[in-house]
């Protein structure tokens, strides 16, 4: 057997024997990394990033707007350890929140439930309901394994694009490259980043009801897009970024609120 017929084995293989599926949305996914290695990265890069953090003295540990990323979030990671449709994760992962000083107004997730939030967020989010919503979708990120679902992409677009490599060794130099330049440029418009979008309105959906689960009103969302769209700067288009536009999660989020609605009451109810 010639190398490329293996090589297109190995690929259907793994589209065959490493099927999941994602919390809460139900949504198919393949995943080649073992939740246990996925988790062991998030740790190292978690003790990494503290570490540089504490050196540049980015790393807020005390004072009310880091008692409120933590507050915030474990009540998020607690809501995620009762609920039946998350817990069975949530109870596997370390969970930790901290506050970083820089201007970016941004926050991350790392596997195992790391997540950082930076102090220029801090001046978009008008309300620990809003902050709850960004806390809420860096869970989601976790909960959902999307850090090993994008490793396990791009292990198959390298495998995809060795096959065609090998399948292409008659051609002659530049042809070769222009259609493997090509090749790239598809996986990435055609694969990777429709991907990257599904997976933070995935993250926006998980995230949005585990905000209400805890407590939080899921109707903070819209009114945090919707700042978040006044930002400005220049993005480029829906199709070439890595995350759906403002007026896109506005539209999916509202469709969700009625759901939201349902569990945030229920949880009012429960006293939370």
């Amino acid at each position: 057997m010639n190398r490329p017929t293996l090589a297109l084995l190995a690929l259907l293989a793994l589209f065959t024997s490493a099927c999941y599926s994602a919390p809460i949305t139900n949504r198919s996914q393949l995943l080649l990394l073992s939740e246990r290695a996925e988790v062991e990265i998030g740790e190292s890069a978690w003790q990494q990033t503290l570490a540089e953090a504490q050196g540049k003295g980015q790393l807020v540990r005390s004072g009310a707007q880091a008692q409120r990323v933590q507050r915030v979030g474990e009540a998020i990671a607690e809501a995620a350890r009762t609920h039946p449709e998350t817990a069975d994760k949530a109870s596997r992962y370390a969970w930790e929140f901290v506050l970083l000083n820089d201007p970016q107004v941004n926050a991350w997730a790392l596997p195992g439930g790391y997540s950082a939030v930076y102090t220029g967020l801090l001046s978009v989010t008008q309300s620990e309901d809003e902050l709850a919503v960004v806390l809420g979708h860096e869970v989601a990120h976790a909960l959902a394994r999307h850090s090993g679902e994008r490793m396990s992409q791009q292990l198959i677009l390298d495998l995809g694009m060795n096959a065609a490599d090998l399948l292409s060794g008659e051609l002659d130099p530049e042809s070769r490259e222009l259609l493997m330049q090509s090749l790239g440029m598809v996986g990435n418009t055609g694969f990777i980043l429709p991907f990257s979008r599904k997976h933070e309105s995935e993250a926006d959906h998980i995230g949005l009801f585990l905000a209400a689960d805890a407590g939080y009103d899921p109707r903070a969302a819209v009114s945090l897009w919707e700042r978040m769209a006044q930002q400005g700067g220049q993005r480029p288009p829906e199709f070439l970024s890595t995350h759906p536009s403002e007026a896109t999660r506005i539209a999916r989020l509202q469709e969700l609120m009625p759901k939201a609605l349902k569990r945030y009451n229920k949880a009012k109810a429960a006293g939370r």
